[in-house]
């Protein structure tokens, strides 16, 4: 057979031909491998965002906890007062009415401490339910995009 010699300009045309089809092949072949990782990127931080909603959460619970124990306080500080003014009525000695005067004060003290803790508390939990829906408006944009990925 008769072989037909191909000139160097045509050889050069086609090497830049498939240089550029390689290119392309391989520029495809970076997308293709990144996808998975941005897809594993994208779960591995939507579950990070659910493990700090949910320590959120328990952070509320145990607000709500500690205001429903401040109440307590503050009822169980009351009622001693109202029994050691009784009491101051029924005093021997200006001694017993000083030590009962100063549980009085001690216990008008425990009432104004509980009462700020309580105010603590309740800002935090306001300040930690905003944070829960940033969180969660975060959660579900990320979930859409990781839906967009996957059909990639």
């Amino acid at each position: 057979m008769a072989t037909k010699e191909i000139s160097v300009d045509e050889k050069l045309h086609a090497l830049w031909t498939l240089q550029q089809i390689d290119s392309k092949i391989d520029k495809i072949q970076i997308l293709k491998g990144e996808l998975p990782i941005e897809v594993k990127d994208l779960e591995d931080e939507i579950e990070g965002l659910n493990t700090r909603l949910a320590n959120i959460q328990s952070e509320l619970t145990e607000m709500e906890e500690e205001i429903k124990n401040r109440k307590n306080a503050k009822t169980m500080a009351k009622e001693l007062i109202t029994r050691y003014e009784k009491q101051q009525n029924n005093v021997k000695n200006n001694r017993e009415y000083d030590a009962l005067s100063k549980e009085i004060e001690l216990q008008k003290l425990e009432i104004q401490l509980s009462e700020k803790k309580i105010n603590d508390a309740t800002a935090k939990m306001e300040a930690k339910a905003s944070l829960i829906e940033d969180t969660q408006k975060n959660i579900k944009e990320r979930e859409k995009h990781l839906k967009a990925k996957k059909k990639n």
